[in-house]
């Protein structure tokens, strides 16, 4: 099936929003660096299987991606590890606020999935056993893949992960309770440090659409078609958790509202996937009470209700 012409969609939702923006949503004030965000911004990029791109507002612009990286590290730990990746890490929607300690607590410090923020840190520990050894870093790892999907070079913002190491209390606290059931394997410091800039990647809506594109082709490379990211049933696996897991505690209710595998950031962006077809990113900095982008959301389900590109 050809593609459509997306770019006139794309204009519109950004016209349609564009008046909105400012209006409600806040912006992620707990992390200082994102405190002062211009709020008034929102951009809207997608890649088709074959490669087309189309963009709109402020898509070029970069931005911190946050959580999102939590797809890509993931990606990272299913490549090296594969399913003994699972050992320490569960695979259903957690419920809860993406930094809960009570659940940590009652489930005897194994995360509920990899995309709440005890999950990402576990995740983090793996990428960090698998570096230590042959003298390597898993910083550099996460930016060489990052750089190998989008085919541009990729680095971290370094006084937002200053900004993170200095307030994420609640993250230091979930290491350390993980530590303690003996779930995580390496220095807490070293892992924090490697959680704490992975989120602190800085990319801008065409260049992620770009970097998850694999995720619409059943793992195949967005920019090299014969190489292999993932395998295909990695790849099902990796949308079935961004579905179930991949908004916070929203997810259920983005499922019915928009019905694409998602993974949002509370820097503003959502990576969103049409199997077979396209991957789309969001970004606008304030965020609804679930810590997901306001416009964003707005955007996805204009999208969806414009193309009738839905997984149901």
């Amino acid at each position: 099936m050809k593609d459509p012409d997306f770019q006139p969609v794309l204009d519109d939702i950004v016209a349609t929003l564009r008046p909105l923006l400012g209006t409600a949503g806040t912006v992620a004030s707990y992390i200082p660096a994102l405190a002062c965000i211009d709020a008034h911004q929102l951009g809207i990029a997608l890649r088709t299987c074959d490669g087309a791109e189309a963009f709109a507002g402020d898509a070029e612009t970069p931005f911190s991606i946050q959580s999102v990286s939590k797809l890509f590290t993931l990606t990272l730990a299913m490549q090296r590890m594969g399913d003994a990746l699972w050992e320490r890490i569960g695979r259903e929607p957690s419920g809860n606020p993406f930094n809960s300690l009570v659940q940590l607590e009652n489930e005897h410090g194994k995360p509920r999935n990899p995309f709440i923020n005890a999950g990402a840190i576990a995740v983090a520990d793996r990428l960090v056993s698998q570096a230590l050894p042959a003298g390597g870093s898993a910083k550099a790892d996460i930016l060489a893949l990052m750089g190998s999907l989008c085919g541009e070079p990729i680095a971290f913002d370094d006084e937002v992960a200053r900004s993170e190491a200095a307030t994420g209390f609640r993250n230091i606290a979930l290491a350390n309770f993980m530590k303690s059931f003996g779930k995580i394997d390496n220095d807490v410091a070293v892992v924090l440090d490697t959680y704490f800039h992975q989120c602190a990647l800085r990319m801008s809506c065409r260049q992620l659409a770009r970097a998850a594109a694999f995720l619409c082709r059943d793992g195949a490379h967005p920019i090299d078609g014969q190489a292999e990211v993932t395998g295909e049933r990695q790849t099902r696996r990796i949308n079935a958790l961004m579905l179930t897991c991949g908004t916070y505690d929203a997810a259920g209710d983005v499922a019915f509202s928009i019905g694409l595998p998602c993974k949002s950031g509370v820097g503003g962006g959502i990576v969103a996937v049409v199997p077979d077809r396209l991957t789309l990113c969001v970004w606008s900095p304030a965020l609804d009470a679930t810590g997901n982008s306001l416009l964003g959301m707005k955007a996805l389900e204009l999208f969806v209700a414009r193309t009738g590109l839905s997984v149901f």
